[in-house]
């Protein structure tokens, strides 16, 4: 599993113009899922996302996660972001799971980091033409694949 994270100020996830998810300060998770993936890799990334100390403290230190600012979760279903570009000029997309076994692993990772978080975590949908709007807070931006942990 492949993630981009990025601290929020706010976000939000539009379906044919109309609202699907909506969070002030948090996470935006987009996730990509590979055909190598399984429950193991939604285990421990979820946990990692909780865990990571990406939000200021009271000295403006990142010290503090998602838990301790009680922040939301946005969480997008992303396959381009398992895109080869090696050859030619069209990205190939060969390794991003199919959409039945991605679709499952979508919803068990949503599960495992509603539970890590304790509250409700929101989503996109899964296959639907999306529109992300976010304002990106600080700007920061981690990348983090559950195949390469030293990321």
């Amino acid at each position: 599993m492949r993630v981009v994270i990025q601290r929020v100020l706010k976000a939000n996830v539009l379906i044919d113009s109309s609202i699907k998810a909506k969070i002030n300060i948090g996470l935006l998770v987009l996730l990509g899922i590979e055909e190598a993936d399984s429950e193991e890799d939604a285990i421990w990334l979820s946990k990692k996302i909780v865990q990571l100390r990406i939000f200021n403290d009271n000295s403006n230190l990142m010290n503090l996660s998602i838990q301790e600012i009680n922040g939301d979760i946005i969480v997008v279903s992303q396959f381009t972001l398992h895109a080869l570009t090696k050859k030619g000029n069209r990205p190939s997309f060969i390794r991003a799971a199919k959409p039945n076994k991605a679709n499952i692993l979508y919803e068990y990772f949503v599960h495992q980091l509603e539970n890590e978080l304790g509250k409700k975590i929101q989503t996109g949908e899964f296959g639907a033409d999306m529109k992300v709007e976010l304002i990106n807070d600080g700007p920061v931006t981690i990348i983090m694949d559950t195949k390469n942990k030293d990321y």
